[in-house]
């Protein structure tokens, strides 16, 4: 398939699906794996074929472009911003798009693998897409809606700008990126080119949702120093690490896991342990909306820690915390005006817009601490990370008029 300047946001989405772009957390390189400058090539070839003559992939695997003013007034340039990425975890080599047109309601089987069903029950969103035509993997792999029904979004609003120039706006960026499913998003990305003002990441679910909130969040690094014996000698010598390791997880509150928390409720989840008897190690993520919460949780975390190394007295450890992000809300309430303009972008798309909080981070978390301030728009996908993702053309369409309003709201407003 290749692209026409008459491309519907359908056409480029099942485009970029099928190039494999995930992201290598045990990479050192930027971007972590080669295969994200597959689809970033492609997008510069079609940014520039609707006339983007700035478009561009840089070292990094970042792609630039803009779309220029075509009105006189004043207007703070503004960036619409997606990962090229998918997640590490699950497959995305070898994706085979399904279209369910015109769902009549129920469970969705898969066909590549019968046992995976998007189920009623668990996915309540797809009672309000009757009628409409829903994009899923054949089961065996994700789809890949994260993010690239946002990145298919904003091309197919950046194409639809440059063809109807009646529609005034001022300068619009746009930015895709390398590696953010695996907390590299951003590292790269170069602000003075960019040169944009405020920001927005297409990288939400449900059609209408500005999420302005997000998690903090830091990782915490536990390091057990046990006391190794020979086994046969070991009676009231040995402490062995690993089972100090073990005794820490088995104290971590269970009301305070991710399994067991929703809404505004923060927690501590082990993500990594390893070890052997001498030395074992033990990595967590800490999540909460306020930093008073997280340094809670973590001072609670390091109280378990040596309440279980009473009864190892010949052991140690280290303890070792690790900024990851923090809540843009903080930022994005100096700015009021990014979010509201949004809110009525989504509104002139026909939708009733709901103002949200994220479980989780994006980009724009980190964006926002490094001086862009930027909230996240829906894109319209769902079950993210699993071979159970799922969006629906319709509500991709409702992103792109959001994208459309937004930069037309901006320019009406300056």
């Amino acid at each position: 398939m290749t692209a026409t300047t008459t491309d519907t946001v359908l056409d480029r989405f099942l485009r970029y699906v099928v190039i494999d772009t995930q992201s290598d957390a045990s990479s050192s390189t930027q971007p972590s794996t080669e295969k994200q400058k597959n689809l970033g090539r492609l997008l510069v070839e079609e940014l520039l074929a609707i006339g983007l003559a700035d478009a561009h992939l840089d070292e990094h695997g970042y792609v630039y472009a803009t779309v220029p003013a075509n009105t006189d007034k004043q207007v703070p340039v503004i960036c619409f911003c997606s990962h090229m990425d998918t997640a590490p975890d699950f497959t995305g080599t070898n994706v085979k798009p399904q279209i369910l047109r015109n769902y009549a309601g129920g469970d969705i089987r898969l066909s590549g693998d019968p046992q995976q069903v998007i189920r009623v029950t668990d996915h309540p969103e797809l009672a309000n897409q009757i009628g409409n035509d829903i994009v899923t993997s054949d089961g065996t792999t994700l789809l890949g809606a994260d993010d690239k029904a946002g990145i298919a979004e904003i091309m197919t609003a950046a194409q639809f700008l440059i063809a109807n120039p009646d529609i005034k706006h001022g300068a619009v960026k746009l930015l895709f990126t390398a590696d953010e499913e695996i907390g590299r998003g951003v590292d790269k990305v170069d602000f003075a080119k960019l040169g944009a003002t405020f920001a927005y990441t297409m990288d939400g679910e449900t059609a209408g949702h500005i999420e302005d909130e997000t998690f903090s969040a830091d990782g915490v690094d536990i390091a057990i120093s046990g006391v190794a014996i020979h086994p046969g000698f070991a009676k009231g010598r040995m402490e062995n690490a690993i089972k100090i390791v073990g005794a820490i997880v088995d104290r971590l509150p269970k009301d305070m896991a991710p399994e067991t928390t929703e809404g505004r409720e923060g927690f501590l989840h082990p993500t990594a342990l390893s070890g052997s008897m001498e030395k074992a190690s033990l990595s967590l993520i800490v999540r909460d909306f306020t930093e008073a919460g997280l340094a809670a949780k973590e001072q609670m975390l390091e109280d378990t820690v040596r309440d279980v190394l009473q009864a190892y007295p010949g052991s140690s450890y280290a303890f070792t915390v690790k900024e990851q992000y923090r809540n843009m809300k903080v930022v994005l309430d100096r700015h009021p005006e990014i979010v509201e303009n949004a809110l009525e972008a989504v509104r002139r798309a026909g939708m009733e817009p709901v103002r949200g909080s994220i479980r989780g981070g994006t980009d724009g978390s980190r964006l926002s601490f490094m001086g862009l301030p930027c909230p996240n728009i829906f894109a319209g996908g769902h079950a993210f990370h699993s071979p159970l993702e799922w969006v629906s053309r319709q509500d991709m369409e409702k992103a792109v008029k959001t994208i459309v309003e937004l930069a037309r709201v901006w320019e009406e407003r300056a």
